[in-house]
């Protein structure tokens, strides 16, 4: 089970306010089809609402438990009958790689056919910096640098 701080439990709490019930426990409990409909919640969203319909309190403090544990999330809040689950989305890592583009070195993969166009294309691996671009042709180009204007230039004078 997944363990958050209370600060992190209040942001959450805080941010499931206006969620709506993903899934919803009926009388039949919590059945392998359910927990999958959950997993597949938390995977989709991190941070989910479940209603348990039934008024046996100890019964949906056990689901909330069996929950948590067989899906290795964290519980937020349990208020009367209904239960907010978080767990970290797994493409969290493809978002902070997301977030780092554009920003240092990269490895770019050129491939130029042969001038007769009967032989095999050369492949080669290059590192490009950040203002660099690979042209349609395969040759490397920088960016231009910005061009300033000359009216805004005059007037400044």
């Amino acid at each position: 089970m997944l363990k958050l701080t209370p600060a992190e439990r209040s942001e959450l709490r805080a941010e499931a306010h206006g969620l709506s019930p993903v899934v919803i426990i009926g009388e039949g409990g919590l059945t392998p089809a359910v927990t999958k409909e959950i997993d597949a919640g938390l995977n989709a969203h991190g941070l989910i609402k479940v209603r348990v319909f039934g008024d046996d309190r100890e019964a949906r403090v056990a689901i909330y438990d069996t929950i948590c544990e067989e899906l290795k999330a964290a519980p937020v809040q349990h208020i009367g009958k209904l239960l907010v689950i978080f767990r970290p989305k797994k493409d969290a890592a493809k978002d902070q790689r997301s977030e780092t583009r554009g920003k240092g070195m990269r490895e770019v993969t050129i491939v130029k056919p042969s001038p007769s166009g009967t032989k095999r294309p050369t492949v080669s691996k290059v590192m490009l910096k950040g203002n660099e671009r690979v042209t349609a042709g395969g040759s490397i180009k920088r960016a231009k640098p910005r061009q300033k204007s000359v009216k805004k230039s005059m007037s400044s004078r």
